[in-house]
């Protein structure tokens, strides 16, 4: 299999796995996102009880490493089968809630803070 890379090279062979299979009918908005909102959970599940240490390290875990990975896949499919659906251009939405994330987190205000800045409110000085 030849090596993908593209999110839109992604999308064309996701799309055309749900329709040779005629799953068009079952990939709503409200389906995909469930599903996906399902594998994230599983993916969650894999790294729950883990160490932050543990964590780190679970690709070198010889048994938890292909199965991150391929809950990893599942919510990757799921993902650009929603956005494909709805007619979102990932990479676009994401540079976008960059920009927008990189305003409301300035570096002076959220440099080595994991504090929520409230986006009702500055930054305190």
């Amino acid at each position: 299999m030849k090596p993908l890379s593209s999110i839109a090279e992604l999308t064309t062979r996701v799309r055309a796995f749900a329709q040779e299979r005629d799953w068009e009918q079952f990939h709503t908005p409200k389906n995909l996102a469930m599903a996906l909102a399902g594998e994230v959970g599983e993916l969650v599940a894999e790294l729950q009880w883990l160490t932050p240490e543990q964590s780190a390290a679970v690709m070198q875990d010889e048994e938890l490493g292909p199965r991150v990975r391929a809950e990893l896949g599942d919510v990757t499919i799921y993902l650009v089968r929603l956005a494909d659906v709805l007619g979102v251009d990932l990479v676009q939405a994401a540079l976008a809630k960059l920009e927008d994330s990189g305003r409301r987190y300035t570096v002076e205000a959220a440099r080595s803070s994991a504090a929520k800045i409230n986006a009702d409110r500055p930054p305190a000085s």
